[in-house]
């Protein structure tokens, strides 16, 4: 049985009568997620259609999830609001801080010594407060949801931006930062722009070497790493009601890369044979029972560009396998395009690394396909010749391809079997080399590749690819080889070509697993402490954010003019800083180290106004708090792209920056700097950018009549004594300007417990 499954069956009994009431206010078909969005308002349904991209919705989500990196500061946040228990079902996964090294054994047993502390802080956090906890092992967070939580019709948040897998089984599933988490298990409204939508048609059918990975890998590079900002992707038609569900979850785990909000199936068969094979045939059945809403109305599909605001056609028949890089997720190469690009580029054509799994690719299917062009090369005498890893999703799935043989298959051909959890996805790969800073590449077949991202080095090559063409080029050793088209020799100098790979939805015999990882919350947890060592350099008890002082801001100082790409990464590194995630003040010490300074084009060297030298950013921003200064951050565009991370609006506001200022935000960096009462603004003119000085001193004005859709007013005071002023757009809604006043959300829920 499922667990939540009252809660469940409670969101569907209203369901039919809530899709009709919205039917009638919005006096159109609907598509399915505006199903589920209407269907989880917090407020009663409005007089007319909430506008897309552009109003403030309250929404009322069913659950909440969150992985162990982020679960730190959400659940310190949290342990300040108030409250006995959580308000919704919700889950801690413990799958960032195992470091891949080794192998999956010695892995594990070295992250549970190292990080015993925050896992017992997490442990006792969630017993205490009726949370779910997911051991060390058991799995990736977003796998795991999928496996065991996730439900047709359903709308949860998770604090990690690949909560989006769960769009796999139809679920409203969105990333979102600590504070919204805060606020959900709070028991207060949660609050989402409403998106845009975007369409994606899908027919034909899948066939060869083709899989549900290109069709992401194809439509980010179509959208770009912003082009789905503020925007669901909903996927429809016979092609998608072909793919697997977890084929399905692959798409929306992906959907991340290109800044989307979520991206979503609609229920089928597929899920239903899912949800059944994971023991939870109750789901199904009560999703059967309903399953005309939890499909878009049949009027929206046969004519999609009345109802989305973009429609993308992509035919599965036709589709090729694509490779997408390097250092971006939306550089995409059809297969057969590919080779010619490597040489062209010259990007190091020797294949290093290939690494398949992770929450996007590790199902028994992704592994099962994998596997079988394993045991090809077994028995056609090839070995990798490169070093292959495995990630399975979670324990479930390991045990199961344990059980069947495919592991073992996999060892044969020389691969090493990791620990299920995120390691090398995420800077967590304590990688083998002989020089950390040689020009290199890699593929694997999980979802982001930005430089540095997986193994620290900036010259390290990373492409994304399908589990399946992961392991045919790691048995090449090289990037241009095709295996549609390409023979390659083994052991005995023979020439041998790799046949179609083929694999298995759902396991024959059934899941299986001995220890699942999952710990049950206290049924009264009143009586258990949580205990925070105060010498403790990973975890730290949380003060409040000073309110605003009631004027404008004047005196602040540049800190840095970043120039380019500045993802979450950079302002906020992983790695191994992944350990100060319970710990500001500590974890502060990265802020900004990444990016590049627009003035010097170097990294972490900004100029520091009080001495007129030149110092790490975190050092410069320390000594202007020392002194009582604030200070501004600029930005280019789509900055803060790519994780949910929110240390990266919380390390700012920590040490004393007032406001960042920048052509566009991600959309979750931008709600997180709101939630921490930071300023986040953006130019006006986009060309006021290259106004700014590196010198300038910044006044900030408007702020005492500051109101939605009113400008503010930005003053440059140059070096040489000059002025510049120029409008910036802002876009806080009423709610939003008072987080800012209070000097953060959470100030406002705290106070409210408290009255």
């Amino acid at each position: 049985m499922a667990f939540d499954i009252d809660m469940i069956k409670n969101t569907y009994a209203g369901l039919e009568a809530k899709v009709n009431a919205a039917r009638k206010v919005l006096n159109r078909p609907l598509t399915l997620t505006e199903k589920i969005l209407y269907t989880h308002l917090a407020d009663d349904l409005p007089k007319k259609p909430f506008e897309r991209g552009k109003s403030y919705v309250d929404f009322k989500p069913d659950r909440v999830a969150m992985q162990d990196a982020t679960a730190q500061m959400a659940l310190l946040q949290f342990m300040q609001a108030g409250r006995q228990s959580v308000a919704v079902p919700s889950t801690v996964h413990c799958d960032h801080l195992i470091v891949a090294k080794s192998g999956a054994e010695e892995d594990l047993k070295r992250a549970i010594k190292t990080n015993e502390e925050v896992f017992n802080f997490l442990s006792s956090v969630s017993n205490k407060y009726g949370i779910g906890f997911w051991k060390p092992g058991a799995g990736i967070i977003h796998q795991v949801i999928l496996e065991n939580y996730a439900f047709p019709g359903g709308m949860m948040i998770g604090t990690d931006s690949h909560t989006v897998n769960a769009g796999g089984l139809g679920m409203v599933a969105i990333g979102v930062g600590g504070a919204d988490a805060c606020d959900v298990m709070a028991g207060l409204p949660w609050e989402l722009k409403m998106p845009r939508l975007i369409g994606v048609k899908l027919t034909g059918k899948l066939s060869g070497w083709t899989s549900s990975k290109d069709v992401i890998l194809k439509v980010a590079g179509i959208l770009t790493v912003k082009g789905g900002t503020d925007a669901i992707v909903e996927y429809f038609g016979e092609g998608a009601d072909s793919l697997s569900c977890t084929g399905k979850g692959t798409i929306c785990n992906m959907g991340a890369e290109i800044g989307a909000t979520t991206s979503i199936f609609c229920y089928d068969e597929k899920m239903a044979e899912y949800l059944k094979g994971t023991g939870r045939a109750d789901v199904a059945k009560l999703a059967d029972e309903i399953k005309e809403h939890l499909r878009g109305d049949k009027e929206v599909y046969e004519n999609p560009d009345k109802f989305f605001d973009q429609v993308i056609e992509i035919n599965l028949s036709e589709l090729e396998p694509h490779i997408n890089g390097p250092f971006t997720p939306d550089l995409a190469w059809p297969l057969s395009k590919f080779a010619a690009a490597v040489k062209e580029n010259g990007w190091p054509e020797k294949l290093e690394v290939g690494l398949i799994g992770s929450c996007t690719n590790s199902s028994y299917e992704d592994i099962s396909r994998a596997a079988s062009l394993a045991k090809q090369a077994v028995d056609k005498n090839l070995k990798a010749k490169s070093e292959f890893t495995i990630t399975p999703g979670s324990e479930q799935v390991r045990y199961t391809v344990e059980r069947d043989g495919y592991l073992g298959v996999f060892d044969k051909m020389g691969g090493v079997v990791l620990a299920n959890a995120c390691g090398p996805c995420i800077g967590q790969w304590d990688r083998h080399s002989d020089d950390p800073n040689r020009k290199n590449s890699i593929i694997t077949s999980f979802n982001r590749n930005f430089a540095k991202r997986n193994d620290g080095n900036p010259n390290t090559h990373a492409f994304v690819a399908s589990p399946e063409i992961v392991t045919a080029l790691a048995l090449a050793g090289n990037l241009t080889f095709n295996p549609m088209t390409d023979t390659l020799e083994n052991e005995k100098g023979e020439k041998v070509k790799l046949a179609e790979p083929s694999g298995i939805e759902m396991p024959p015999k059934g899941f299986e697993v001995k220890d699942a990882g999952y710990q049950e919350p206290a049924k009264d947890g009143s009586k258990v402490q949580v205990l925070v060592n105060p010498e403790s350099s990973r975890l730290q008890l949380l003060d409040p954010f000073p309110a605003w002082e009631g004027s404008d801001l004047k005196g602040l100082k540049l800190l840095i003019k970043a120039k380019g790409k500045c993802t979450t990464d950079h302002i906020s590194m992983a790695g191994p800083w992944l350990k100060y995630r319970g710990h500001l003040d500590n974890i502060s010490n990265n802020m900004l180290i990444g990016a590049v300074n627009y003035f010097n084009d170097k990294t972490n060297s900004v100029k520091n106004q009080l001495t007129g030298e030149f110092d790490e950013v975190p050092k410069v921003q320390r000594d202007y708090k020392k002194n009582g200064i604030g200070s501004v951050v600029v930005g280019d565009e789509n900055y803060g792209e790519g994780s949910s991370r929110e240390h990266a609006a919380m390390e700012p506001r920590h040490l004393g920056v007032r406001c960042v200022l920048v052509k566009s935000f991600a959309r979750i960096h931008e709600t997180n700097l709101k939630k921490q009462g930071m300023l986040a603004l953006t130019f006006a003119d986009k060309k006021d950018y290259d106004k700014i000085q590196e010198d300038d001193v910044i006044d900030i004005l408007g702020l005492t009549s500051f109101s939605p859709d009113k400008q503010l007013t930005i003053v440059l005071n140059h070096k040489d004594g000059s002025k510049e002023e120029f409008p910036v757009n802002h876009s806080y809604n009423e709610q939003q300007i008072e987080w800012f006043k209070a000097g953060g959300a959470l100030n406002i829920i705290r106070a409210g417990v408290n009255a």
